[in-house]
């Protein structure tokens, strides 16, 4: 069975082929990704109408070099998979239109798949997959989430975001600090040339005694120790502001992970979402899973952002479970808004 997937919800365009026959787990033929990065980063931000027009011009092409990447012909596509939401309306509605487009003239079912069960089951993608049961932790753009997970569309909260997630927190942070767009990578660069016990900030919610998060006491401490540092701050200034700001954020990510895991009693982990490259998010959890003897799984760096393998693989993980319907009616809705819960 090969599941094509195809992203569009927010500012990059994914498509990707995945072959899930037999028993085996799935397999990556082919995938190709556009990121939108450069064209929002004059606006300092995603602009939704220039999103979904970008989507329109490069669906079709990264279809195509799909194909040829894996040696395939569009016959070859047994189903056609597209994120359903959430995202931005527009957007998500270009690669469900183009879906079902390309499902009814191939007269193949297609499925719209929850975009961040999509980045939940990413890590099966990569060698030593995890097993059942996990604990997640979801970092991805506008989400930040803590999930039992016990077999696919098998999802327990256990604990989020009550105001900005940590990808928000990155993002705000280094707009605060005059870095481009997309915002986390730019201030993580930064912070590298930092001290990351510079400047005090808080840790939201540290001792909470809970699972949820908040980032949104942290992006204003940032912009408060910012006005501090005076109209003009030093390089040196602004890369240990940057490096205590990505300090605060991490520390409460790794905390929180770390009571998940032990008030569920498990002891594998699964980090999914574009926050879950952060190279000193990786080794504070490594290193203190190592100490306890945990399993921690990521995907690919790669496909840690949005991309239409992730998509593909969830389609393929949920028709393998025989929990997905498919449709061939050409009719079809998105959900901008869709708590993965509710699945």
């Amino acid at each position: 069975m090969k599941v094509l997937g195809i992203e569009s919800s927010c500012d990059e365009t994914g498509v990707a082929l995945v072959d899930a026959d037999g028993a085996a787990a799935p397999r990556l033929l082919a995938h190709a990704l556009h990121s939108q990065a450069d064209m929002h980063q004059a606006y300092g931000g995603v602009v939704p109408e220039l999103a979904s027009r970008d989507h329109v011009r490069r669906v079709i092409p990264l279809l195509r070099q799909v194909l040829a990447g894996a040696g395939c012909e569009a016959a070859a596509i047994d189903v056609v998979a597209y994120t359903r939401g959430p995202g931005l309306a527009g957007a998500l509605l270009v690669g469900a239109g183009v879906a079902e487009a390309l499902g009814a003239a191939l007269e193949r079912p297609t499925l719209g798949v929850h975009h961040l069960e999509g980045h939940l089951l990413s890590p099966f993608l990569s060698p030593g997959a995890p097993d059942f049961p996990f604990v997640a932790l979801l970092v991805s753009g506008g989400h930040t989430q803590l999930m039992r997970v016990d077999g696919v569309g098998r999802y327990e909260l256990l604990g989020e975001t009550i105001d900005d997630a940590a990808g928000e927190a990155f993002d705000k942070s280094a707009k605060l600090l005059g870095l481009g767009y997309p915002g986390g990578p730019a201030l993580a660069k930064l912070a590298q040339q930092g001290r990351d016990d510079a400047i005090a900030l808080p840790r939201p919610l540290l001792h909470s005694g809970n699972l949820d998060f908040s980032f949104a006491g942290l992006k204003t401490a940032v912009m408060t120790r910012l006005r501090a540092l005076g109209p003009e701050p030093t390089a040196a200034a602004r890369a240990d502001l940057a490096a205590s700001a990505q300090a605060a954020i991490v520390d409460v990510l790794v905390a929180k992970t770390l009571r998940a895991l032990e008030q569920t009693g498990l002891t594998r982990l699964v980090v999914a979402g574009g926050v879950g490259a952060n190279r000193r998010l990786r080794a504070q959890l490594d290193a203190a899973a190592a100490r306890r003897g945990w399993q921690v799984h990521y995907p690919p760096v790669a496909l840690c952002t949005d991309n239409g393998a992730m998509i593909a693989l969830a389609a393929a993980m949920r028709l393998r479970a025989g929990l997905a319907g498919t449709s061939r009616t050409g009719a079809f809705d998105v959900r901008p808004r869709w708590p993965l819960e509710q699945l």
